[in-house]
């Protein structure tokens, strides 16, 4: 508890001395810019925005000069402009201002942009001293009564850097969708930091303090493609197991290390700092609690329920001897994956997201979250028991997974869509509260699955996810060997998903094809080709 009380406390005198710095130093940002002038220029990250709502934009940018040199950045507080314009000359700029970048922040930049027409794009930059950002294109999200005749959106996940280049996120840019929805590992806390690409993985410098994450998502942030994704629309974001540690889960890692939640808390910290997310009130932990959950509406179009299944869930069930996280485990031999308590979500978000689903008025709701949701047994079923599953993900949660769908059920909320990361594979399914029987009307589909592989991340061989799609008939289509991102479009009928697939993830001129596209119908739950 001592070693707990020292976390929490020194959380809070951050965010106090934060708040403290913020006030005192903002007005030394004029003179830093001019005396920073020759340093280079101070946009090497980017520009981004995200999390829209019908009348305001979080605009997102950080002061960094070397994504590799924090410390070329001077640790005082800057002074940045800002406009938003409805033209891409910015003839016509509607809203305008000054931010400061504290050091306490990593110098990174949100701006609450408020008072925006609804349903519309605009463009965006930031200015320091006599150096301009690139201009960014956001959009508002349509206003709360109307119904959009579509929303194009990109669906990605999994980024590691050490398994490729970011040539997905060149043809996300290329596609010009409206909106896009990342589900997490966004970095992985491993790898050496350089910004270049490597042919093969090494795995070296493991992050476990603010300035080492911090430095990640530089060094990430540094890609010219990732940037250029962030440029063309808003995104919604949540986060997975790597922007911390893999497998971690609530307050606890792999390794049992008794001083976790400090690492939680910096891992975090870096992640509000270089998201364009709208940070909400922090309680008396401070950033060792977060809370990213949220709801966003896409007029009456689209409701996307954004999850966090790592912050709030129960310890994984019969993890290896003296060790957290995952297991590979036969649910026979692991009588604690049935506890009727043993929560995903939490209690809190359980609620929050019963009330959005019973108060959505839209024609989809999406559940935009981490990890597959449906069953997929690694062996052959002959009767309950057998199931040979993966602990991390909700095949490991099984009550709770029983306990969304009735929800799902209950709410009465129209055409559930669940999208999924974190395994790496293309899989098309179809949720039932019990995927051992057939689909009937005792037992009917609830919602309908879309998983994402990753942008780049390492999957299994072909061969091996062909056994879980003919072991698990639920699962309809799965392919692990190709790398990309979906791709879909909802209209007030019907929402298509394409999976779009990369030639050669290690190639950043890389072509992409679509591998296969499925559509589901208003009012009627499953997959149907396209």
């Amino acid at each position: 508890m001592d070693s707990q009380r020292r976390i929490f406390l020194a959380s809070a005198a951050r965010l106090a001395a934060l708040t403290a710095t913020a006030g005192s130093l903002a007005g030394s940002g004029a003179s830093a810019a001019t005396r920073l002038n020759g340093a280079g220029y101070p946009f090497a990250l980017g520009v981004a925005s995200g999390s829209p709502l019908p009348d305001a934009v979080v605009l997102w940018t950080r002061i960094n000069y070397d994504p590799l040199q924090a410390g070329a950045t001077p640790a005082i507080a800057l002074s940045v402009r800002w406009e938003v314009a409805d033209d891409e000359g910015f003839r016509r700029i509607v809203a305008k201002g000054q931010a400061v970048a504290t050091p306490e922040l990593a110098h990174s930049v949100h701006v609450d942009v408020t008072g925006l027409a609804p349903g519309r794009w605009y463009w965006y930059r930031f200015i320091f001293g006599d150096a301009i950002s690139p201009v960014g294109r956001t959009r508002t999200a349509p206003a709360p009564s109307s119904m959009p005749a579509s929303l194009k959106l990109a669906v990605a996940s999994c980024q590691h850097w050490e398994f490729g280049s970011y040539a997905a996120h060149r043809h996300i840019a290329a596609a010009a969708p409206d909106l896009i929805a990342f589900l997490g590992d966004y970095i992985y806390e491993w790898g050496a930091y350089q910004l270049q690409h490597p042919q093969r993985a090494v795995r070296r410098d493991e992050s476990f303090t603010l300035e080492q994450y911090r430095a990640r998502y530089a060094q990430y942030k540094s890609d010219a493609d990732l940037q250029g994704a962030h440029l063309v629309a808003p995104w919604i974001v949540t986060w997975d197991d790597h922007e911390v540690a893999n497998d971690y889960g609530n307050e606890r890692d792999e390794l049992l290390t008794t001083t976790f939640l400090q690492r939680r808390a910096a891992a975090y910290q870096a992640f509000y700092e270089h998201m364009p997310l709208r940070l909400l009130p922090l309680g008396r932990r401070g950033f060792v609690d977060m809370r990213i959950y949220q709801r966003y509406d896409w007029g009456r179009l689209a409701r996307f329920h954004v999850l966090d299944d790592r912050q709030y869930r129960a310890n994984h069930a019969c993890p290896k001897p003296n060790r957290g996280g995952s297991n590979s485990v036969t649910t026979r031999n692991c009588p604690d994956l049935m506890k009727p308590d043993r929560t995903m979500l939490g209690s809190a978000q359980e609620r929050w997201l019963q009330e959005g689903l019973e108060k959505s008025p839209a024609r989809w709701n999406i559940l935009a979250q981490q990890t597959l949701m449906a069953q997929s047994s690694q062996v052959p079923i002959t009767r309950p028991g057998d199931e040979r599953i993966w602990t991390d993900g909700w095949d490991g949660y099984p009550m709770a997974r029983q306990q969304l769908l009735d929800t799902l059920q209950a709410s009465g909320a129209r055409n559930p869509l669940v999208l999924s990361g974190d395994v790496h594979t293309f899989y098309a399914t179809e949720l039932s509260r019990d995927a051992m029987r057939p689909v009937s009307r005792a037992n009917p589909l609830l919602a309908t699955e879309f998983c994402g592989t990753s942008i780049t991340s390492s999957s299994r061989p072909q061969s091996r996810t062909d056994d879980y799609v003919a072991m698990n008939p639920h699962i309809r289509y799965g392919r692990s060997d190709k790398r990309g991102y979906m791709l879909m479009e909802l209209t007030p009928t019907k929402t298509t998903t394409c999976f779009q697939s990369l030639d050669n993830v290690r190639d950043s001129a890389s072509r992409i094809a679509t591998l296969a596209s499925f559509t589901v119908r208003d009012g009627k739950a499953g997959l149907q080709e396209s």
